[in-house]
């Protein structure tokens, strides 16, 4: 993300919030924004003790989370003792200081409510949008676009004027609106994906000699691997072309692995698997994690083979789900993320995935089966009281 347009977010930062959130939100987003921008590994305790003081004093829900466990802030010396909410809790609680979400500009973003149903779809309200940004932007620069081009791309995702309630619709938007050029297309709706119209654009950019970038989930790439595939058409995207990921076995017919989408990329469309990114985020945090692949990282591996890397602002930790203590370096456990992106709802999150941690480096196991672990299973038992009274 170029300097200038970070200082113009924290210059918009420094307005304040509704009367109903605290003033020194100002104050605390703009060091997020700030460390996003040029991030500083040795002053990340001093920001996350920052912001969980600040979600301590005004997210009521959190507060009684926090006091419910025996945890005050003044009490708390370390981020290793901030305490984790379940991203279930998002369905029974607005995880947000009070009036968020009548803020200016303020965005709510849904989960797909395929767990227990739509009428309990979880909620992230994003007071500060801006920081979203500066993080998803940030991100897919070093991940997605470390050669710095500026190509067409193509979305087969819906975009933010067309599933405003999605927060992977937002970051295609602003992926576009930063790295696109002007022949950029969104071949998805709200109810489908238009796959002549992307292998219409990627046939048109292919005969320019264009690179391009594809922006979906994996059945959308099912789709379009499927209908080249039936009719032996094979595609040769100019050198540099490159695809993200991101995941998601809903909507296929034959689920495929990241691995499986890299290797279809390179035989159907000729992109070199290197640049078939996976990425993998939530509607509950506001950064998200990329493939380490040889294009974009020193510990870039193969297919198949690759750790996930977090960027300066989240620390991954692995958490024992008995225990909700943190398990070694190394160690398998329930995937948790302190995102100092997530500054305007609650920045420790703990995820329903296991996987293992060492550094930023995170290698994703696969979903938790059943949910009874102690830990977790009170975390949403508080929620749930919560929403009942």
């Amino acid at each position: 993300m170029n300097r200038s347009r970070t200082r113009d977010i924290i210059e918009v930062s420094a307005q304040p919030l509704g009367t109903s959130m605290d003033p020194n939100i100002s104050q605390v987003i703009s060091e997020v924004l700030a460390f996003i921008d040029k991030p500083d590994p040795a002053r990340f305790d001093i920001y996350a003790m920052s912001v969980l003081r600040y979600q301590y004093d005004v997210i009521a829900s959190y507060r009684d989370f926090c006091r419910q466990l025996g945890i005050v802030p003044n009490a708390v010396s370390s981020p290793e003792q901030i305490p984790f909410v379940s991203t279930i809790a998002f369905k029974y609680a607005d995880l947000a200081p009070s009036g968020a979400a009548r803020t200016p500009g303020a965005r709510e973003f849904l989960t797909s409510g395929t767990t227990i149903g739509a009428e309990r779809r979880g909620r992230h309200i994003v007071a500060r949008p801006e920081v979203y940004r500066a993080s998803a932007v940030t991100n897919l620069g070093a991940m997605l676009f470390p050669d710095g081009a500026r190509m067409r791309i193509l979305a087969m995702h819906p975009t933010a004027e067309r599933m405003p309630e999605s927060s992977l619709s937002a970051m295609i938007t602003w992926c576009i609106e930063e790295f696109g050029r002007a022949e950029s297309r969104c071949v998805a709706d709200r109810g489908r994906v238009d796959t002549a119209a992307a292998l219409a654009f990627l046939r048109e950019a292919s005969a320019a000699r264009e690179p391009v970038c594809i922006l979906g989930t994996t059945a959308a790439f099912a789709a379009i691997f499927e209908r080249l595939a039936d009719s032996r058409d094979r595609l040769a995207m100019a050198a540099g072309s490159r695809m993200m990921d991101t995941g998601g076995p809903k909507g296929q017919r034959v689920p495929l692995s990241a691995a499986e989408v890299a290797s279809r990329a390179g035989d159907l469309l000729g992109i070199d698997p290197d640049l078939v990114v996976n990425e993998y985020g939530m509607t509950e945090l506001c950064s998200q994690l990329y493939d380490a692949t040889p294009f974009n990282s020193r510990y870039g591996g193969a297919p198949g083979a690759r750790v996930k890397l977090a960027p300066a602002w989240m620390r991954p930790v692995a958490i024992d789900p008995a225990t909700m203590r943190r398990v070694p370096d190394g160690t398998p456990g329930m995937l948790g993320f302190i995102d100092l992106a997530n500054v305007c709802s609650v920045s420790a999150i703990l995820t329903e995935d296991l996987g293992i941690v060492e550094a930023q480096r995170v290698r994703v196991i696969g979903r938790a089966v059943g949910a009874g672990a102690r830990g977790c299973a009170l975390s949403i038992d508080m929620f749930q009281e919560a929403a009942r009274r």
